[in-house]
């Protein structure tokens, strides 16, 4: 069988090394062709030379020459910044792009890839977020599969294989409430990175991390779901399961449910994403029903988790404001995690940001650049 050959954007982050853990084990199946970074050489360097890739892309500009040299006598091409990799995604030699960059920065890249025809295996849920009219729009029209990555995305995306066609009633996103969701209010609003960057269940980047400690990342993940499934907002429901057992849930007319469930191991929906529509092996822990003891589930507390209800108004709302709740969350987390603010202001300094921005009902790209960069602005100011 024809080798499928995979470009990575964001390839030293948390959803990139467990992709190229997925390749390590299925050699035979997968060949990298090309490597992206922001700011880890070392770790980029490393991969390159491992999986002896053709193209390498450090996009902060600062470490190109300790890559180049790094790299220098063997066959690897270096390239630097955000451009090379748009221009690199759309080689033919690439079958599959993983878009596993953090935050905004994916957009661009994603989008060019898109445009190219490429089979995306999507990890960046702000490109969705910010732009979800824009890239669904292209998909169609350049006739570019979205495969998602998201453990609860992939969930619903593998239900849906069983629909034959029926329509959905309900989409039901589980949450795993993250390292705060048993603390009472006062105490989370003292709670520092250190505590925030405790996740009970995964194994996680930091900014995704603390998303998902405030369930902003539960949030973005409603909008994600709208546009990969056409379905809107109201006919979603969050739902907290502490296990993460159940990764989401499909119910249909008649009230039948159904639920694709795994160990909390993010190289799952990665292989089946890259491999779809089989199934390969993979040397992870596997589902014991006998050892799982029981599944608990609980409405989540929009008081103590503002940024959930943030996400839902925006979305609901529409046009350029998820965008603006983005880019105003990506700074609030940033400043949170250089001890510059406090957890609960992350969603305070996002709703300021939301009411402030001037309202698009139908964003174009340009619209949506415009905005990400007046709410990152607007976002800053409020921080520092």
């Amino acid at each position: 069988m024809e080798k499928r050959r995979i470009a990575i954007l964001g390839s030293t982050g948390s959803i990139g090394t467990q992709t190229l853990d997925v390749v390590r084990q299925h050699p035979d199946r997968f060949e990298v062709e090309m490597l992206t970074a922001g700011s880890n050489a070392a770790l980029l360097v490393e991969q390159a030379r491992e999986f002896g890739v053709k193209h390498a892309v450090i996009c902060n500009g600062e470490k190109y020459p300790e890559v180049k040299e790094a790299l220098a006598g063997t066959e690897v091409q270096v390239h630097c910044g955000v451009d090379a990799a748009c221009d690199l995604v759309t080689d033919g030699a690439v079958d599959i792009v993983v878009a596993s960059m953090v935050g905004f920065s994916g957009l661009r890249p994603t989008l060019a890839a898109i445009r190219a025809g490429k089979t995306i295996a999507l990890a960046n849920k702000e490109t969705l977020v910010a732009a979800g009219f824009v890239v669904m729009s292209e998909a169609a029209r350049c006739k570019a599969p979205i495969l998602p990555v998201d453990s609860e995305h992939s969930a619903i995306f593998q239900c849906l294989q069983a629909a034959a066609g029926n329509p959905v009633e309900r989409i039901h996103l589980t949450a795993s409430g993250g390292p705060f969701r048993t603390w009472p209010r006062e105490r989370i609003e003292k709670a520092g990175k250190d505590l925030a960057l405790q996740h009970p269940n995964w194994n996680m980047g930091a900014k995704i991390t603390i998303d998902s400690a405030t369930m902003m990342n539960k949030g973005f993940e409603v909008i994600e779901a709208k546009w990969l499934f056409d379905v809107e907002p109201e006919r979603i429901h969050v739902v907290v399961h502490p296990e993460s057992v159940i990764h989401s849930m499909v119910e249909f007319a008649d009230g039948a449910v159904l639920a694709q469930l795994g160990c909390p191991d993010m190289r799952e929906p990665i292989q089946l994403a890259m491999a779809f529509p089989e199934r390969l092996s993979l040397n992870n822990k596997k589902l014991d029903f006998s050892a799982l003891g029981g599944l608990t589930f609980f409405e989540p507390d929009m008081d103590k988790f503002p940024c959930l209800k943030l996400a839902f108004d925006a979305i609901g709302k529409g046009g350029n404001l998820p965008c603006a709740l983005n880019a105003a969350n990506e700074a609030a987390v940033a400043g949170y995690l250089k001890d510059r603010i406090g957890f609960y202001d992350i969603p305070a300094i996002a709703s300021e940001v939301l009411a402030r921005t001037e309202f698009v009902a139908e964003p174009t790209l340009d619209d949506v650049f415009a905005t990400n960069d007046a709410a990152y602005v607007h976002a800053l100011r409020l921080i520092w």
